[in-house]
């Protein structure tokens, strides 16, 4: 098991210079969170940053997060003052601008009282991977910024005109420097918040396989043919192997590559609408 997960290139912490220079220029704050991970994939490092700024918190991905947990969640954060929506990409699109608009208009007021025409600014931040640029794109009706399933694609602020009422700054994804809790570092790795090559696959699957078969054992199960309930570990993994027929000279079961599978399809939702993090917890 690896314990000790950190990832933190250079360019995250010449982002975070830049970000904070930015947001003397910024009218609001977008802070988006993946739905399957509330708490993990938002940076505690944000809130001293942001400071007072308006912001709005959107629980993106929430197509693949439980329905009942994501409505739980979003309450939990209004219940803190916070203003939270559920997202996924396709829908909510003109909700979601109102949102941002309304949460700009009074510092917007205050220029055009001082003669200033321009449109509202708001500055989208997150942990790597958590949708930054997808969420602009569809805001912004067309492909503006590069987008990859793997963190780390956006290096430096980029601005977009969103409509012609509001303009959006793309940042890249923060990690803080030091994920001192293994759990939420584990679990950031999981939806690949952290770059592969810097965790060790194999028991991250171990890992993610042992949390599935606690907490959604059934979509895993019936994705993979598994019979075992009591199936855990390794053993889980090489029965997935055998029933996908990932097997190398010999018959072996190639497990590095049952391993990559497993993530990959959490990642896509193919193992079920599954949220890791529960208000219980």
């Amino acid at each position: 098991m690896q314990n000790n997960i950190s990832w933190f290139p250079g360019h995250m912490a010449k982002a975070r210079r830049l970000l904070a220079d930015q947001l003397q220029r910024i009218d609001a704050v977008i802070e988006l969170c993946d739905a399957r991970l509330p708490l993990s994939s938002r940076n505690p490092d944000l809130d001293p940053l942001v400071g007072n700024k308006p912001r709005v918190l959107l629980l993106n991905k929430s197509d693949l997060a439980n329905p009942a947990q994501t409505k739980a969640w979003q309450a939990y954060f209004q219940n803190q003052g916070l203003d939270c929506m559920a997202i996924e990409m396709g829908r909510k699109k003109q909700s979601i601008l109102n949102a941002i608009v309304k949460l700009t208009e009074e510092r917007v007021a205050r220029s055009l009282k001082k003669g200033i025409h321009r449109s509202a600014r708001a500055m989208v931040l997150g942990v790597p991977n958590v949708g930054k640029s997808t969420l602009i794109n569809y805001l912004a009706g067309r492909s503006a910024f590069k987008v990859q399933d793997r963190p780390g694609v956006t290096r430096a602020p980029q601005w977009i005109r969103a409509s012609d009422k509001l303009e959006l700054l793309d940042t890249p994804g923060l990690l803080w420097p030091k994920l001192d809790d293994p759990v939420a570092a584990r679990r950031l790795a999981y939806i690949a918040a952290v770059r592969d090559e810097v965790v060790d696959v194999f028991h991250l699957a171990l890992s993610l396989l042992d949390e599935l078969m606690d907490i959604a054992p059934q979509g895993l199960m019936n994705r993979y043919k598994i019979a075992d309930v009591s199936l855990r570990g390794q053993e889980l993994l090489e029965e997935i192997c055998r029933n996908r027929g990932f097997l190398i000279r010999g018959g072996e079961v190639d497990l590095d590559r049952g391993a990559v599978c497993v993530l990959d399809e959490f990642r896509d939702g193919r193992l079920g609408r599954i949220t890791l993090e529960t208000l219980e917890e």
